[in-house]
């Protein structure tokens, strides 16, 4: 008899996904179900697999989303993460199981208790960051505290970046991912974390110039600025009692500083519509943010705005992407200044299509053990083959899709709202990883907590 899978949402990240799924498909006996608002852009390759169905799903279209909801045995929305809870609430009165690659919101975790009720599986937060980064962080963690260990210190930095052999442009940087969320990266609330016991808070306006430094073996030194809050998984991964936890993005090094300019611009706010947009040169858009003067150029009002040196490779950085080209127009009624300034971004930082991107990941954990403190640094590099199999789309589509493999075969059995965090599911799931390339090294090195000068062991 078959098993049914229903993909609601068949975007970048569902490559290797569906890949791995209609892969599985004779040996596991699965019918894969596409339900895509879009369904003609899904490749033939794809649709036209005897194991797979295609279907047009407009997911507010109440009738047609149940009715597909019901005929499936376990649920995969890839879809935008507001949009999971009206999924979920159909899973729940279905009775299917349901995995997503997003953080668990408020309110789907509200409903844990109904799922626990009903004997389903919620898995969340199964894709790269969330998810690859829970379930490697979770592994060592678990590991030190077998053999008696304290956790004292975690770090934890992710970046979805290009290929060394494409990384050609001076800010060391193109898109690999949603545009929308790098533009507006760091906005929301205030940078919360904690080091060496003290807590610590980095408003929007400063994040991008309070950066840490590492160093990847083979390829170069990285920074990373922290997340929004880096205290969101302390109860979770229970590191009530650690001195320092700190959660952050990787980028490579001097993109942040030259990242600040924008935010000092004011071009990243995303508050409020500008009028003329669609016709407006992005010449006379950096302009809108700078003094008026009969005389000077844009060019220099910049400079002289953000204290820039000719030889700052910062200005290079900005000359780089035609930001005083009278020419090029924004193109976008009304558009936010956030909007605008992705436009250009997009221009410059689009991956070509015979372009690689590049995953980077980077964890620290300091701990006590046998009365000495010791640390293990673990780090994983992966790098896409093309635009459609990316780095990314493996390192967030491949956990999703074997996670929904093992709650349907029964090896993830515990019901309820989660995230991937017991052995049931980081264990079987990591090792499955292994066999694609997704692979981390570790490196135990002296502890130094937050004083370089002096090594304590």
């Amino acid at each position: 008899m078959m098993r049914k899978i229903l993909v609601i949402g068949a975007g970048k990240s569902t490559s290797y996904l569906l890949d791995y799924l209609l892969g599985k498909a004779a040996s596991e006996n699965l019918q894969i179900t596409i339900g895509d608002i879009n369904p003609t852009t899904i490749p033939s390759s794809i649709s036209n697999h005897t194991h797979c169905t295609v279907i047009g799903l407009d997911i507010f279209k109440e009738t047609d989303r149940k009715n597909s909801i019901a005929e499936a045995d376990i649920v995969i929305s890839m879809l935008p993460a507001r949009f999971h809870i009206m999924v979920a609430e159909d899973c729940i009165a279905l009775k299917k199981h349901l995995v997503t690659a997003s953080y668990v919101s408020a309110d789907l975790l509200a409903l844990d208790s109904k799922v626990k009720d009903a004997g389903l599986v919620f898995m969340n937060e199964i894709g790269l960051d969330p998810g690859v980064d829970h379930m490697s962080a979770m592994q060592v963690i678990d590991r030190i505290r077998d053999k008696g260990g304290k956790i004292i210190l975690f770090e934890s930095f992710c970046g979805g970046l290009v290929a060394p052999e494409h990384d050609n442009n001076l800010w060391n940087y193109k898109f690999t991912w949603n545009p929308r969320n790098v533009v507006l990266a760091g906005q929301g609330g205030t940078a919360k974390f904690i080091q060496e016991g003290t807590y610590k808070y980095i408003p929007y306006h400063r994040l991008f110039r309070r950066t840490e430094f590492f160093e990847i073996e083979g390829y170069g030194r990285f920074e990373g600025y922290a997340n929004r809050d880096s205290l969101n998984y302390r109860e979770a991964y229970q590191l009530e009692d650690a001195l320092t936890i700190y959660r952050g993005t990787m980028r490579r090094v001097g993109f942040s500083k030259a990242w600040n300019m924008f935010i000092q611009l004011g071009v990243t706010d995303d508050t409020y519509t500008i009028e003329n947009s669609e016709n407006m040169s992005y010449r006379d858009f950096i302009n809108l943010f700078l003094p008026y003067s009969p005389t000077d150029s844009v060019e220099l009002k910049l400079r002289h705005y953000l204290k820039l040196d000719q030889d700052d490779i910062r200005w290079d950085k900005l000359i780089e992407l035609n930001i005083f080209d009278q020419t090029r127009v924004i193109g976008i009624p009304n558009a936010t200044p956030a909007q605008a300034l992705q436009k250009i971004l997009e221009d410059s930082w689009t991956l070509k299509a015979e372009e690689k991107d590049m995953i980077v990941m980077y964890h620290k954990f300091g701990y006590e053990l046998n009365g000495e403190k010791k640390q293990i640094d673990s780090k994983l590099v992966v790098t896409g083959e093309n635009q459609t199999f990316t780095a990314m789309a493996k390192t967030v589509g491949l956990p999703v899709a074997m996670a929904a493999l093992k709650i349907l075969n029964g090896e993830i059995t515990t019901p309820g709202v989660q995230i991937p965090i017991s052995k049931e599911v980081y264990e079987p799931i990591l090792k499955e990883l292994e066999s694609y390339g997704v692979n981390f090294k570790e490196y135990e090195v002296p502890y130094l907590g937050y004083n370089p000068n002096s090594v304590v062991t």
